[in-house]
């Protein structure tokens, strides 16, 4: 059994993470968008109201008014759910913050399928596709509540534009305090020599419980914790590609130029195997238990043994 320590949504973790960055950098600001109890930063605007600011539903301005408080020499965390914080704005992130290169940091919760019965227009599918084609943009996806916290402490520390993207559903909890943790350094959780699943986010999880189910098989499964998704570690996703001969990529995300793809474009540069992709394929959410969900778009652990099965096959 994959050993956990209780459940929590990764919100929690960027919450805690926010805090302590507030009590660590009187520069760090936090906006909202009319959702701060959702995201809970409304918990960074009961300790630190000064550092706080509400524009409502306005995902344009809030990203304009990150923009100019970072040109002042703030950090400022611009966070709503994934799906407004990122689609409705692109534009404003695009040419305000990326093309001047400002250190403003945007938090999408909410994201993937776990959404749950919010539906379609809520679950943020296509985020990490759209955060990742934008030059000087860095994208983070954490796996768990405990890496999420880590991840927005480490936040603050790079220079630049950077997305954090973390959800609403409560996860099983594997990291540890003492895990490793460096933004653009994949952390690798298993050994395994027949296939390495390179997983980030929710998945991670997922992919753990698989190998243990695939090592019942006789099938021995690497699992490799991406985390930075650009940056991508490509000395860990080759290393992993020549050791095991073949790759599953898992991600809550469309497969269509995310997680998956930046993994493909590494290794048909740099050392092409056979690779099976976990994830949504072409089509929009639904509403429904974010467990059912899960099961409904083949994001579960079978799914994932089944994707190793496959590309062994083509090995």
């Amino acid at each position: 059994m994959v050993e956990t320590f209780g459940k929590k949504a990764t919100r929690h973790g960027f919450s805690d993470g926010l805090i302590a960055l507030g009590e660590k950098n009187p520069k760090v600001v936090a906006i909202g968008a009319d959702t701060a109890c959702s995201v809970l930063i409304n918990k960074f605007a009961q300790k630190f109201p000064e550092r706080f600011i509400q524009v409502g539903v306005a995902e344009t301005n809030m990203i304009g008014i990150a923009a100019g408080l970072a040109v002042d020499g703030w950090i400022p965390y611009a966070v709503t759910y994934s799906m407004f914080a990122t689609g409705r704005p692109w534009e404003n992130i695009r040419n305000t913050v990326c093309y001047s290169n400002l250190n403003v940091k945007i938090g999408g919760s909410h994201s993937g399928i776990t959404v749950g019965y919010d539906g379609a227009t809520h679950q943020a599918l296509e985020d990490i596709a759209i955060m990742r084609c934008i030059p000087r943009m860095t994208v983070v996806v954490p796996s768990d509540m405990v890496e999420a916290k880590k991840a927005t402490i480490a936040s603050a520390d790079i220079a630049g534009p950077l997305f954090i993207r973390f959800g609403r559903e409560s996860e099983p909890i594997f990291n540890k305090e003492d895990t490793p943790f460096k933004i653009g350094k994949a952390v690798t959780l298993r050994e395994g020599k027949d296939v390495a699943i390179l997983a980030c986010g929710s998945m991670v999880y997922e992919s753990l419980v698989a190998a243990e189910n695939l090592e019942k098989k006789g099938i021995s499964a690497k699992v490799v914790n991406v985390h930075t998704i650009k940056p991508i570690d490509a000395d860990a996703i080759v290393k992993s590609a020549k050791e095991c001969g073949a790759v599953v990529t898992a991600e809550e995300h469309q497969i269509l130029g995310g997680f998956g793809s930046a993994v493909a474009e590494v290794l048909v540069k740099n050392h092409p195997v056979p690779v099976e992709m976990v994830g949504v394929r072409d089509t929009f959410g639904e509403s429904g238990n974010p467990s059912e969900l899960l099961k409904h778009f083949h994001l579960k652990d079978a799914d994932i043994l089944n994707a190793c099965e496959k590309v062994l096959k083509r090995k």
